[in-house]
Formats: C-alpha cells, sequence, structure tokens
C-alpha cells in the first residue's frame, strides 16, 4: 500500500479526485490524472491531465499534459498537450499549449500563446494567387 523508499511513482492509470466538499491550499503535485469537483487555492503541477468539473474552483496556475475546464479558473496554465475549455466554463489568465478548445458560451479572459506540438507536421504556407 505504502511507497518504499528507494521506489519510484508508477506514472499509470492513477487518478486523483478533489470532490465536491475539498478544499485544498498549497502545491498539488500529481503524478497522473486530476479531477477537481472541489476548490484548490494553489497550483498544480506535473500531472498527465487536469479536469476542472462544472462545480470545481482552482485559483492558481496549472501545469499538465492536457487541461479541460467545465468550472472555473483563475490562473496561468501550460499544457503540453491542449486545453479545452468548455461551455459555462471561466479562464482567466495566460494560456501557453500546442492547441486550444474554446465552446460557444465559455467565458475566457486573458492572453494565449500556440505552438505546434513536437510531434505534430509543420503547416505548409499556401501559395499566393498571382495579381491581377
Amino acid at each position: 500500500m505504502f511507497q518504499k523508499k528507494g521506489e519510484k511513482f508508477d506514472r499509470g492509470e492513477s487518478m486523483t479526485l478533489i470532490g465536491e466538499e475539498a478544499y485544498v491550499h498549497g502545491t498539488l503535485t500529481a503524478k497522473g490524472s486530476l479531477r477537481v469537483e472541489g476548490v484548490v487555492e494553489g497550483d498544480i503541477t506535473d500531472a498527465v491531465s487536469v479536469e476542472v468539473g462544472k462545480k470545481g474552483r482552482i485559483q492558481g496556475n496549472v501545469a499538465a499534459e492536457s487541461v479541460s475546464i467545465a468550472g472555473e479558473l483563475r490562473g496561468d496554465v501550460v499544457a503540453s498537450r491542449h486545453v479545452e475549455i468548455l461551455a459555462g466554463a471561466t479562464l482567466t489568465g495566460s494560456v501557453r499549449t500546442a492547441n486550444l478548445r474554446v465552446e460557444d458560451g465559455a467565458a475566457f479572459e486573458g492572453s494565449c500563446s500556440m505552438r505546434l506540438s513536437e510531434s505534430a507536421p509543420a503547416a505548409q504556407p499556401e501559395e499566393e494567387a498571382p495579381a491581377k
């Protein structure tokens, strides 16, 4: 049940849930997936995926491979794969990701910096049509 000294944490299919009644204050390091239905005041780091449920609230920065927001997030987001802001969600802060999806009815106030992920092929520039 407990990890022995010197053992590495298995990044397998672990899922951590912050329930509706939970309040977390401080930095949270999640080596797998994290779902927030309660309140987190502090940064979330090193996660594979972070999901903010409809009743979830985060006030702090989030760093993960992917981030999905259905509730409220106030802070900066860095996601190596993608960020999605679902209908009814609010994100206030800067976003740095390879892919961003904002659904109709979502609120996003801040800045966004996008770059192609290392695995995605670079887009080819379109040829200009000759001027008439």
